[in-house]
């Protein structure tokens, strides 16, 4: 299975480039870029892209907005310091609090 994060970047502040940096430097450190999921081969990839249309969620704070699919999870506010609860959630932990906003599946 491919996995996609699409991070926002569209943001002044340059925050959603930070959350992506911070991303695939953690996605190597908790070994989760290429894992076994539930005896399926799962690679990670990060991508940054213009706009997700989920300025809704950011607007009352700094932070990013992102969406992993195929899951269809989406997170606002995320700032780099946030990430690692994110990455350990998608290795199979448990759901990191105040940034999960909802599932589009």
């Amino acid at each position: 299975m491919q996995r996609r994060i699409f991070v926002c970047t569209n943001q002044k502040s340059g925050v959603g480039d930070d959350v992506a940096k911070a991303l695939k430097k953690e996605l190597k450190a908790q070994g989760v870029k290429n894992l076994l999921l539930d005896g399926e081969k799962v690679h990670t990839r990060i991508q940054t892209c213009n706009c997700l249309d989920l300025c809704k969620h950011c607007k009352k704070g700094p932070g990013a907005a992102l969406i992993v699919y195929p899951e269809g999870d989406v997170y606002g506010k995320v700032q780099p310091k946030d990430v690692a609860g994110i990455v350990h959630y998608l290795a199979g932990g448990p759901v990191p609090s105040g940034h999960f906003l909802e599932n589009e599946a």
